[in-house]
């Protein structure tokens, strides 16, 4: 069994785990500052973003209308999709990253600070 195989087994589309995959890696070379971290992550968090994200963008896309996907099951609509989420899904894990550390960790506030 072949890892194409186990990705079809566990209802995951191989293309579109590599368009995941693509959009997290344009996401971490348009850094200013490479981070060997961020280099490594930011892929496989758009991957997985991807796998699990796609069909349900999609589904809301198909609804509402917009932009208009052909009404054929195109599979160019859901790469594309697929490869935004991918690109973005580095941003939203930065984010909620940050506001669960400053609610774990608040500022620390100078001692001689008038209340």
């Amino acid at each position: 069994m072949t890892l194409h195989d186990v990705f079809v087994a566990l209802g995951i589309d191989p293309a579109v785990l590599a368009a995941g995959t693509a959009g997290g890696l344009l996401r971490a070379l348009s850094r200013r500052k490479f981070k060997f971290r961020e280099m490594v992550v930011s892929p496989i968090c758009g991957c997985l973003a991807a796998a699990y994200l796609t069909a349900p963008a999609v589904h809301i896309v198909r609804v509402y209308n917009w932009p208009p996907l052909p009404s054929e099951p195109d599979q160019t609509a859901n790469y594309a999709i697929a490869f935004l989420i991918g690109a973005m899904a580095m941003w939203i894990s930065d984010i909620a990253a940050d506001a669960i550390a400053r609610r774990v960790w608040p500022p620390k506030r100078d001692s001689d600070e008038d209340y």
